[in-house]
């Protein structure tokens, strides 16, 4: 999971219009600063035409009272419940499965976090972003409704669930439509810096369509002729980009890195950082860089629960954009765009291998030999982490 660490404490909230994409690229179009800045703001003019305004006694009703047993996840900025929004709780509401998130007024995060999530999905929409579908914020009550994703976190089944396997193709459709989410973040008239890529941020519905959430710390990236943004440093340790980590310089690029990383974790089964392993192996990036343009050490590491779901040229291509993405300095990752680019030409590909395999009939052959001293496989077991839950707003 990742320690996150400093508060940006003079970032502003965003503030757009809501708008949809028009282009094939799923490119955003330009925004007038209209969004509330604040929460008086907010409350004098609510802003977002697509986010519903709920009250507190509404909600309470949509979580049966807040109780326990619909709890989903927690973590520094509140408690995530699972919840109905109905005829019960609002007269010709449709029936709806929700998630609401309370903030925490003794957490790490403020009201400046949670205006950031109301202001960027309350403009935003798109497929790969999970939808705010409305808030609450009334007295000191800071409450936020997103759509339910009813298979959790990607965090959850890659390290955390015990008899969950997330096969070859399964994880590169989720790498897939969270490329197409940072992308379209990155492709908008002022790009959009999501500053928290990582494996509990990323949200998957029954399909497992992947979904980015939580976007407390997101920032407007760089116009015109600025290279960067200054900031203080925040995310989450073992995915934030090195360059970001020294110098507060943040672009579209730091996100890159953190799309790296969380590809290097689908390919090799571990956590960004895991300190149960040998001290060599803490920081995944450290240990597995230097392995992924050897072709044979490349394929001795990659988790063997993917056995005889892929082409050894396959894998290789994919860890090769990994590793791109990885690189350390900012101008040799590619664009996300890019990116979206190589994984939807693998994607068909990827397909039709399965099928291959699916036609064998047997998950004991495979399309490689499997080195008989193969390193040390992932642990698929227990969370190191504390909050171990699907939703998770660190």
């Amino acid at each position: 999971m990742g320690i996150c660490f400093s508060i940006d404490s003079d970032t502003k909230a965003p503030g757009y219009e809501p708008t949809t994409p028009t282009t094939k690229q799923d490119r955003s179009r330009s925004y007038s600063s209209s969004s509330p800045m604040n929460i008086k703001d907010l409350r004098q003019s609510p802003g977002h035409r697509n986010v519903d305004i709920f009250s507190y006694d509404e909600l309470r009703l949509a979580t049966k009272h807040f109780r326990p047993d619909l709890i989903l996840g927690e973590g520094g900025f509140g408690v995530v419940y699972k919840g109905v929004i109905d005829e019960d709780v609002r007269p010709g509401y449709k029936t709806t499965q929700v998630a609401i998130k309370e903030l925490n007024r003794e957490g790490i995060q403020g009201d400046r976090e949670w205006l950031a999530e109301v202001n960027y999905l309350g403009q935003f929409s798109h497929p790969n972003l999970v939808k705010l579908i409305g808030y609450c914020c009334e007295d000191e009550h800071r409450l936020l409704v997103y759509e339910y994703m009813a298979s959790g976190s990607l965090e959850k089944h890659l390290f955390r669930r015990v008899g969950s396997m997330l096969t070859w193709s399964k994880r590169m459709k989720i790498a897939l439509h969270a490329a197409k989410g940072l992308a379209f973040l990155h492709g908008a008239e002022r790009p959009i810096i999501y500053r928290d890529f990582k494996t509990s941020n990323i949200l998957l519905d029954a399909d497992f369509n992947a979904k980015l959430s939580d976007f407390g710390l997101a920032k407007d990236g760089p116009m015109g002729d600025q290279t960067h943004v200054s900031t203080r440093v925040m995310g989450t340790y073992g995915y934030a980009a090195p360059e970001y980590v020294m110098t507060g310089h943040l672009t579209a690029r730091s996100d890159v890195y953190g799309f790296g990383v969380v590809l290097l974790e689908l390919l090799i089964g571990r956590r960004a950082l895991d300190k149960s392993r040998p001290s060599r192996q803490h920081n995944l990036v450290e240990w597995a860089r230097p392995l992924l343009s050897h072709n044979k050490k490349l394929l001795k590491i990659l988790d063997p629960r993917m056995d005889g779901q892929y082409s050894a040229k396959t894998a290789i291509k994919v860890a090769h954009v990994a590793n791109q993405c990885l690189s350390q300095n900012p101008k040799g990752r590619p664009l996300m765009s890019q990116v979206v680019e190589i994984l939807e030409n693998f994607q068909s590909k990827l397909e039709n291998e399965e099928e291959q395999m699916l036609r064998v009939g047997s998950s004991s052959i495979t399309l490689y030999e499997v080195p008989k001293d193969t390193i040390e496989a992932p642990a698929t077991g227990k969370s190191q982490c504390e909050n171990d839950r699907a939703y998770k707003s660190e």
